[in-house]
Order: structure tokens, then sequence, then C-alpha cells
């Protein structure tokens, strides 16, 4: 999702996606672990998606 669409939405919608994300990092970090990961690009995604949230987070609570 890029950073324009993250700014049409609420703070309440960003909370609840970035706990979803952080719930999908979590289970990432375990299939790593475990050796099931069949996509490591999936944690660079993640972890960057999450980022995304939280700047957009930051500047809502600049302005």
């Amino acid at each position: 999702m890029k950073a324009t669409e993250l700014r049409q939405k609420t703070q309440d919608e960003l909370n609840s996606l970035l706990l979803d994300l952080a719930r999908e990092r979590f289970n990432l970090r375990m299939q790593k672990s475990t050796g099931q990961l069949s996509k490591p690009s999936e944690v660079k995604r993640v972890r960057r998606e999450m980022a995304r949230i939280q700047t957009v987070l930051n500047e809502k609570k600049g302005a």
C-alpha cells in the first residue's frame, strides 16, 4: 500500500493495520526459524510496510 493511500485512512485504521502487520511479521519470523519460509522477501516487505504506517502516524500526530 502506498503512503498516499495510507494518509487517507484514520488513525484507528492505521493502528489496526500496524497490529496485523506485526502479527504477520511474527509468523514470518517463526517460519524462518523453522526453515519453512518460502519467500524471504516477505519479511522485508512487511517491515517496510510497517515503517510506512508509522511514518504516516507520526505525520498525523505532528499536524
